[in-house]
C-alpha cells in the first residue's frame, strides 16, 4: 500500500513530535503492509503561524529518517510534498518542487473545515489548464460538504481527485465525518484513502482497517485505493478520475453498514 498523506517527519510541522514518534508510527505503517510514505508538510496554513518550509530543509529531514529506517531495516521507502491550504495564490505556487506530486503533475489542496472558498473552482480551472491536477484532501471533514455532498461530484467533474481520510472511514475523526466519507465511498466519488497520520496514539497509519470497511462497500475494487490510484500520481501518470457507482449488491452493504453505525 502506498500513503500519500501524512505528517511523519519529527518536530516540523504539527505532526510527529519526536524522531522515536516518528519510527514507532513508521514500524505501524510497515506492519500494514505500507511500502511507501509520502510526507505531506503543511503549507501556508494559519495553525503553524505563517511558519513556511523549505524544499531543501524538508528533503534533508526525510533522508535522516530514511537512514532510521534503513537502520532498522524497516522496508518502507520515503517521499515528500506537502498539504497545501488553499489560498487564491495556488497557480502562483505551481513551480515550487516541494508543494506537487509526480513530477510537478498533482497538488494535495487543504479547505478551511467551516466552508468551500468561493473561486476555488476558477483556481483548480487553472492549474488543471497548466497541468496541475488538484487533490482535494479529506472534504468529508468540511462542513459544508458534510451538509451537501454533491460538492465532492462537482469537484470531480472539474478534473480533481478525492482524497478520504483513513480516520473518517475507521470513526475515529468523529461521526460526522464517518458518516460523510461512507457516503463519498459508497456513491463511487473516492480515488484515494490517505492515513493523514500525526501520531503513535489517536491519528496512527489506518490505512488497513479503513480498506476492509471500503472493501465492504466496494469489494476487492477498493484496493485500487490505496495502491494503483496513489502509484498513478507518485509516479506522475494521468488516471480516469470518474468512478461509477456501485452496483446493487455494494449498495446493500452499504445500507447494512448504516443500519449498524445508527444502532449504538
Amino acid at each position: 500500500m502506498i500513503d500519500l498523506h501524512n505528517h511523519i517527519i519529527p518536530g516540523l510541522d504539527d505532526g510527529a513530535k519526536t524522531l522515536e514518534m516518528s519510527m514507532a508510527m513508521l514500524r505501524h505503517a510497515a506492519n500494514q503492509g505500507i511500502t511507501d510514505v509520502v510526507n505531506t508538510v503543511h503549507f501556508q496554513t494559519a495553525r503553524l503561524d505563517g511558519i513556511t518550509f523549505e524544499y531543501k530543509l524538508v528533503k534533508s529531514k526525510i533522508k535522516k529518517l530514511q537512514n532510521e529506517l534503513d537502520k532498522e531495516e524497516i522496508p518502507i521507502k520515503l517521499h515528500f510534498s506537502a498539504e497545501v491550504f488553499y489560498l487564491p495564490n495556488l497557480f502562483e505556487l505551481k513551480d515550487n518542487p516541494l508543494l506537487t506530486f509526480g513530477h510537478g503533475k498533482y497538488m494535495l489542496v487543504e479547505f478551511p473545515m467551516d466552508q468551500v472558498p468561493n473561486g476555488c473552482h476558477e483556481v483548480f480551472f487553472q492549474l488543471k489548464l497548466a497541468g496541475v491536477t488538484p487533490i482535494i484532501a479529506h472534504p468529508e471533514r468540511n462542513k459544508q460538504i458534510q451538509k451537501d455532498l454533491s460538492i465532492v461530484r462537482n469537484f470531480i467533474r472539474g478534473g480533481c481527485v478525492i482524497q478520504v481520510d483513513a480516520g473518517s472511514i475507521t470513526g475515529s475523526l468523529g461521526s460526522s465525518s464517518e458518516t460523510a466519507a461512507l457516503e463519498i465511498i459508497q456513491q463511487g466519488a473516492c480515488h484515494l484513502i490517505g492515513s493523514d497520520a500525526h501520531d503513535n496514539n489517536h491519528r496512527n497509519f489506518l490505512l488497513a482497517d479503513a480498506l476492509e470497511i471500503a472493501k465492504d462497500i466496494l469489494g476487492e475494487t477498493a484496493i485500487d485505493l490505496v495502491t494503483t490510484n496513489p502509484k498513478f500520481i507518485l509516479t506522475g501518470k494521468v488516471f480516469e478520475t470518474h468512478i461509477d457507482s456501485p452496483n446493487e449488491k455494494n449498495r446493500s452493504l452499504f445500507s447494512k453498514l448504516r443500519r449498524k453505525m445508527f444502532s449504538y
